[in-house]
C-alpha cells in the first residue's frame, strides 16, 4: 500500500481519529522525538493538530485539512523511520526500512471515535465515568466507573504508565505472543493496567508474570486475575535474580524495585534481548558509599545531598550502560513530583542495528570518564561485564 495515497485517502474521507510518528532517523536533522496529529475544531473549522514532542515541551502546529497529508508526508519521509495511522475502520503501522522502503500492517481499529473541541479537559487512555473491571475491583473507580477522590492520583498514575505503554507498542511482535515479565510487581496496580490495555484494548496475543517475594500479595493478585478471567497473567513467588523460567522475554517492567534489584532486572532484560525495558528505580543506596570526587566535596560532605546526587548518578549509569548495549533509552518523569520523590521512569527499546562503532566508542569513552571521575563500579556494570569488557577494551 502506497503511503502518500494511504495518507491522502484517509484525510479525504475523514476518517483520522490521530496518528503519531516516531522514532527519528539518526541525521535526518529531526527536532522532535515524535509528532502526535489529530483533527481540532477551531474557530474557523476543522484543522489537524501536529504536537511535535521533545522531552516534556510540546510545540503545536495547526494544519488546514488540504495540507495535512502532504505535511504528515514530508515529516515521515524525511524524519521518521514509523508511524502509527488511526482511523475509524482500521490501524495502520507503518514502517521503513534502511533503504527508505515502507511496509503497510492494517489492524484492527482501536481508536474510532476523537474530541475535535480544542480547548478540553485531560482525557485519559482509561476514561473515567466508564467502568473498567480491574480498577472497581481494585477499589480505584465504583460500579458506575466513578473515581474514588482517595485514589484519584492513583488513576492519574496509571494513566501516565499507559502513555507510556502506548507509546512502545511498536517495539513489540507484532506476529506472535508477546511475553512480559513484572519484577518486584507488588500490588500490581500496573501490572493489571497493562494486562487490561494491551490484551483487552489493544488486543494483542500476550502472556505476561508478576513476580514478588511476598507470598500474601501474589496469592491477593492471583485470586484477582481469577476473578476478572485474565487467563494469560500469572502471579508468582520469586527472587528477580532466581527467575529463568523464560529463555526469552520481549517485556521487562520494574517498578519501585529496591537497590540493586533494579539492576539485576536490567541485567536479565539485556541477556533475554528484550525489546521494550520500562523502570521506576527506588532506594538508589549502592554508589552512596562509593562515590568519591575532590571537585564535588563541597555537595558530597553533606549527606542529604550526597544521597541525592549518588541516586541520579545510579540512574545516569544505567542509562549510559544499556545504551551501550544496544538500547535507545530515555528518563522519563512518571508522575509530578508533589506525589513522589521516586518519579524517573527509565524507557528503553532494543535497537536492532545497534550503534555504530564510532558511536559506541564514544558513549563508552564518555561513560568511563563520568564512572571515573566519581571514583564509582555499578552493580549493573559488573553484572554485564562480558558484554561491556570489549567495547571499553576498544576505548583505551
Amino acid at each position: 500500500m502506497d503511503v502518500s495515497e494511504l495518507l491522502r485517502e484517509t484525510i479525504a474521507a475523514g476518517t483520522w481519529t490521530q496518528a503519531v510518528l516516531s522514532q527519528p532517523k539518526k541525521g535526518s536533522g529531526a527536532t522532535a522525538d515524535k509528532v502526535k496529529i489529530k483533527p481540532v475544531m477551531l474557530k474557523n473549522g476543522l484543522h489537524y493538530q501536529f504536537a511535535h514532542y521533545t522531552g516534556t515541551k510540546v510545540l503545536h502546529e495547526n494544519v488546514e485539512p488540504e495540507r495535512t497529508a502532504a505535511r504528515a508526508e514530508e515529516l515521515l519521509l524525511a524524519h521518521y523511520k514509523q508511524a502509527l495511522l488511526q482511523t475509524g475502520g482500521a490501524d495502520y503501522h507503518i514502517l521503513f526500512n534502511k533503504k527508505g522502503e515502507a511496509t503497510v500492517l492494517k489492524k484492527r481499529a482501536t481508536k474510532t471515535t476523537v474530541e475535535l473541541s480544542h480547548n478540553r479537559k485531560k482525557r485519559y487512555l482509561l476514561e473515567e465515568g466508564t467502568p473498567v473491571p480491574f480498577l472497581v475491583e481494585l477499589g480505584v473507580m465504583n460500579a458506575q466507573g466513578k473515581v474514588l477522590a482517595a485514589k484519584y492520583d492513583k488513576f492519574r498514575q496509571i494513566n501516565r504508565f499507559l502513555e507510556m505503554i502506548d507509546d512502545i507498542v511498536a517495539y513489540l511482535p507484532q506476529n506472535r505472543t508477546i511475553r512480559i515479565v513484572d519484577f518486584g510487581c507488588g500490588k500490581s496496580y500496573l501490572t493489571f493496567a497493562l494486562y487490561h490495555y494491551l490484551h483487552d484494548v489493544r488486543k494483542l496475543d500476550i502472556e505476561a508474570v508478576g513476580l514478588d517475594l511476598k507470598e500474601d500479595v501474589i496469592a491477593h493478585c492471583g485470586a484477582l486475575a481469577q476473578t476478572l478471567r485474565y487467563e494469560r497473567l500469572r502471579f508468582l513467588v520469586g527472587d528477580i535474580s532466581r527467575y529463568d523460567e523464560h529463555g526469552a522475554v520481549d517485556m521487562v517492567v520494574t517498578l519501585h524495585a529496591c537497590d540493586t534489584a533494579t539492576d539485576a532486572a536490567l541485567e536479565k532484560a539485556v541477556r533475554w534481548d528484550a525489546g521494550v525495558i520500562l523502570s521506576v528505580p527506588c532506594c538508589q543506596h549502592e554508589l552512596f558509599g562509593q562515590v568519591r570526587s575532590d571537585a564535588l566535596s563541597p555537595l558530597l560532605k553533606h549527606g542529604i545531598l550526597k544521597e541525592r546526587f549518588a541516586s541520579l548518578a545510579t540512574d545516569a549509569a544505567r542509562a549510559q550502560l544499556l545504551e551501550l548495549v544496544g538500547y535507545k533509552t530515555q528518563l522519563l518523569e512518571f508522575i509530578d513530583m508533589e506525589h513522589t520523590p521516586k518519579n524517573i521512569l527509565i524507557r528503553a527499546v532494543k535497537e536492532r542495528r545497534g550503534p555504530d562503532g564510532a558511536e559506541t566508542a564514544a558513549l563508552a569513552a564518555a561513560y568511563r570518564a563520568f564512572a571515573g571521575t566519581l571514583g564509582i563500579t555499578p552493580y549493573l556494570e559488573r553484572a554485564l561485564e562480558d558484554k561491556l569488557a570489549p567495547l571499553f577494551i576498544a576505548t583505551k
